[in-house]
């Protein structure tokens, strides 16, 4: 009997981020529509809604058909993954006009000056906690759909 343990593992990943990406979407509209911002903030979240689920499938996917030959914890594994996604963001926010990225900060829909500094904090911050997402959340639905 195959099992599909891929499919499995794709699921997993999938399941965190789908539940997530909705509920910013709505936050920001709110937010948009309550404080009535001229940002376009949604143009810059359609595109990572539909990309980021499916690389976190992809991503667990990956860790679990290597895992037996890196044997690299899963929280480290997911750990590695801001540090693909933030150059790969960058470059499709870049050539989409959504930022400029200027000596000092980053102009976000020519409105919006974000300190490289500032970036930097909460990308040491997002490592953190996609560490801890994949070790015990990621790593949870892992062990209960057999895989782990």
């Amino acid at each position: 009997m195959n099992t599909h343990p891929y499919l499995r593992a794709f699921l997993a990943g999938l399941f965190i981020p789908t539940l997530i990406m909705p509920l910013l979407l709505a936050a920001f509209l709110v937010l948009r529509v309550m404080v009535e911002a001229p940002i376009p903030i949604e143009r810059g979240l359609v595109f990572p809604m539909a990309l980021v689920p499916t690389v976190w499938g992809l991503w667990s996917v990956l860790w679990l058909r290597t895992h037996p030959q890196t044997h690299i914890p899963l929280g480290m594994h997911g750990a590695i993954l801001p540090f693909l996604l933030l150059p790969a963001g960058t470059a499709i926010a870049k050539l989409a006009g959504v930022i400029s990225l200027g000596a000092s900060s980053v102009l976000w829909f020519q409105a919006v000056h974000i300190p490289y500094a500032f970036i930097a904090c909460g990308f040491a911050a997002g490592v953190a906690i996609y560490y801890l997402v994949w070790k015990y959340i990621v790593g949870f639905l892992n062990r209960v759909l057999g895989i782990a």
